[in-house]
């Protein structure tokens, strides 16, 4: 064999013995190096994965064709090494979805849950052991989740009995996110202050609808985000608006009478007087957000941090308008505003069927809360979205309904764990975003309604369908009620046998149950 043949053998050998020594060693994704070797090792290919995640009626994920081609993702994916399969779960159906899921037992790698561990869009998949325990991991390859989220999140995500940490929360650090909204050009067109009472907000929305306002106060399917008088009253009826009543037992709040007829009262005046609109009971998340940036709507609540967006988007429809966030009407004990919402808005659970890639999984939670991920997600793309200039970025907000719908599904949807009160990077750019800023700060700090709430949530709830409320709807038996009095189809002073027919069915059982374990201090939050 000619020597120059015979090198080129050896050299093929040499190569291919180091290549093979080298793919034994390789990190995982992400780390760079390999600990203790001063060298760079090869990186191994993209760790591959499964999520599944609700679309939270975000308008750039439910018109996508394919979110998993979509440009954002791709980039996600090769700044953290991963390759993602992302199934997508209609915001409206969630919770049938999850079960579903559960039952059929097609479940992901990792599955997004809608706050604690005990909630019930995962049908008790924790105690059936279908997720990973995280403490090991968490404490390996996610030190810097474990600095950013606070001790009241991982709470929520720790089997009490075990002290196993189940899930990887989204937070929320101010707890009164909702607000109430309204045009302020509406306002000065009917001469009106900024109305502090209920007495007072009623006064406005009768001036709005003198003027022609179509819907002076947007109403909302089943109350959500239609509340606000419920609140003003403080009887909102949520999982976590449990409360202590004078003769030591906890009670859900509806049970204070005379609160809950006034707030029912307000409502029925509003509907009889064409305050609200009459067909509000079947008016769904879609359509509210369409009757609100279409400039149909003179006062609503909605989360305080979509001002920036919703707010574009209005003005984007109706130049003219302008809109603000104001205190929530007070009712008779001073205060009003909103159910607090608990610490975790979203959550992440590693399927046990994944723990041959947990390592690294974790891993690409943990760059969620590092200086490249708020970049990413607050901006986007370096030189489509936003330039670097003099090495600081450059970027203008959109105004338009198509880039602020990108912005909402990156600042919100798409980074999967962040403190989602408002993002300081983007919010800071723009006069509106200063002024949500402040609103955060210096109004929503100080008002809202704080409950007590039981979780795991209470067994009598689950063991009674129609008295278990959600976390922002009242039990099925009461809110069936309550709209028969606001559409006058039932007398309003007819809620005391309400509340017996609630103690009836099951009720009396959920009290003592509530009332035990607050007085154990049983996983009952404050």
């Amino acid at each position: 064999m000619p020597k120059q043949a015979m090198r080129m053998l050896m050299l093929i050998l040499v190569l291919a013995i180091v290549a093979g020594c080298s793919g034994n060693n390789q990190p995982s994704p992400g780390t760079g190096t390999a600990e203790g070797s001063g060298e760079t090792p090869q990186v191994q290919g993209p760790t591959k994965f499964s999520i599944s995640m609700r679309t939270l009626n975000v308008a750039y994920v439910e018109k996508h064709p394919d979110i998993n081609k979509d440009p954002y993702v791709q980039a996600l994916e090769e700044m953290t090494n991963t390759d993602l399969d992302i199934r997508l779960i209609p915001h409206n159906e969630y919770q049938d979805k999850m079960v579903q899921m559960f039952a059929t037992n097609d479940i992901p790698d990792v599955v997004q849950g809608s706050g604690g561990i005990s909630g019930p869009e995962l049908a008790g998949a924790v105690e059936n052991g279908v997720f990973l325990p995280l403490n090991d991991l968490l404490e390996e390859h996610g030190k810097d989740l474990l600095a950013f989220i606070p001790e009241e999140a991982w709470a929520r995500m720790t089997d009490s009995k075990t002290g196993n940490i189940y899930g990887i929360p989204e937070i929320l650090s101010n707890p009164s996110r909702r607000a109430t909204w309204i045009r302020t050009d509406l306002l000065e067109q009917v001469g009106k202050d900024i109305p502090t009472t209920v007495e007072e907000t009623l006064e406005v929305l009768r001036a709005f609808k003198e003027a022609g306002v179509e819907q002076p106060f947007a109403g909302r399917q089943n109350f959500k985000y239609a509340d606000t008088f419920f609140g003003a009253y403080d009887v909102l009826g949520y999982l976590n608006q449990f409360k202590l009543f004078p003769d030591g037992q906890v009670k859900p709040n509806f049970f204070d009478v005379d609160n809950m007829k006034a707030a029912i009262g307000i409502y029925k005046t509003m509907h009889d007087e064409g305050l609200i609109s009459r067909e509000f009971a079947t008016i769904e998340s879609t359509d509210f957000r369409s009757i609100v940036t279409s400039g149909k709507a003179g006062m609503w609540s909605m989360n305080a941090n979509e001002l920036p967006i919703w707010g574009a988007q209005l003005m984007e429809n109706v130049p003219d308008a302008r809109v603000a966030l104001i205190p929530s009407p007070t009712g008779p004990d001073g205060g009003g505003g909103y159910a607090h919402y608990n610490p975790v808005t979203r959550s992440f659970y590693i399927n046990k069927k994944a723990e041959d890639k947990a390592a690294e999984i974790v891993q690409f939670f943990n760059w969620m809360v590092s200086d490249e991920a708020e970049l990413f997600f607050s901006y986007g793309l370096e030189g489509e979205d936003y330039t670097m200039v003099n090495g600081e970025p450059s970027f203008e907000v959109p105004t338009d309904t198509a880039g602020t719908d990108k912005m909402r599904y990156l600042n919100y949807w798409l980074w999967l764990v962040q403190d989602t009160t408002y993002n300081k990077m983007v919010s800071s750019l723009t006069e509106t975003g200063q002024q949500m800023i402040d609103a955060f700060d210096n109004m929503l700090a100080h008002e809202g309604r704080k409950g007590i709430e039981f979780d795991p949530r209470l067994e009598a709830l689950i063991r009674y369908p129609d008295l278990n409320p959600k976390s922002d709807e009242m039990p099925p038996l009461i809110l069936e009620h309550v709209l028969r009095m606001v559409y006058g189809r039932e007398e309003i002073d007819n809620y005391e046998a309400v509340l017996d027919e609630y103690l009836s069915k099951g009720g009396k059982e959920i009290i003592e149950e509530a009332t035990a374990r607050y007085n154990n201090q049983e996983n009952a939050f404050e």
